[in-house]
């Protein structure tokens, strides 16, 4: 399933974009506000494949979504402008949009741009696992936070996936190392696993010091607490 917002305020054209792209495999989410659509990406628990975004809204400028978005992930971006505002097109494109359309357009040369950004972003594998707003697809190598995407390096990712395939389980610091590190040539000593955990609380926890998350059960390990 690919879940595309659409922040558009004219509920009519909202709706019209949503059936000329619909499909069984595409979801929508309306936004009609700046605020509605801040409080779905940032907060809310479904990670957006694609993002159609109006320049001109009730509460500012489409533009300063843009800039938030891609600060925080790769979501690629389609821009919806007036015919004759090419400011925000230039500003656009060089703030990262991934393409724009001015109004009014063709529903079918809109659903044509969809398609080709839809098919350079791989959707999350149906194996991917889910919490929290957490989404961690680790056959594609994508993790996601309330829809914005987590860089995570090599040994990041290896150390989340036990945790989260044995969540509920307490993992031994010594077997943490060894799994991580099994092909490493150099010596790992235990304080590569600590700077690991420290750096992957930093990134998924919304405050590190009290991890809700990745637990520590002293003397013996970590685990990922299971909600």
């Amino acid at each position: 399933m690919q879940n595309i917002m659409i922040v558009e305020d004219d509920r009519a054209l909202s709706g019209g974009i949503a059936l000329a792209l619909q499909g069984a495999d595409i979801a929508f989410t309306p936004c009609y506000t700046l605020a509605a659509a801040r409080q779905q990406l940032f907060f809310g628990t479904t990670p957006f494949d694609l993002l159609i975004l109006d320049c001109n809204l009730p509460d500012g400028n489409g533009l300063a979504l843009l800039r938030q978005v891609k600060a925080a992930s790769a979501t690629p971006v389609i821009l919806l402008t007036a015919n004759d505002m090419e400011t925000d097109i230039v500003t656009g494109l060089e703030m990262g949009a991934d393409d724009y359309i001015t109004k009014p357009f063709s529903l079918a040369v809109l659903r044509a741009r969809v398609n080709t950004q839809l098919r350079k972003r791989p959707a999350p594998h149906a194996t991917a696992y889910r919490q929290a707003g957490f989404v961690f697809d680790f056959l594609g190598m994508a993790f996601y936070k309330n829809g914005a995407e987590i860089p995570l390096s090599k040994t990041e990712q290896k150390l989340l996936h036990l945790l989260v395939e044995n969540r509920g389980e307490t993992l031994p610091r010594a077997l943490l190392v060894d799994r991580i590190w099994a092909n490493s040539a150099d010596y790992v000593d235990e304080n590569a696993l600590s700077v690991t955990i420290k750096r992957l609380r930093t990134k998924l926890e919304d405050t590190p010091a009290t991890p809700q998350f990745i637990k520590t059960v002293y003397g013996i390990g970590y685990t990922w607490a299971v909600k």
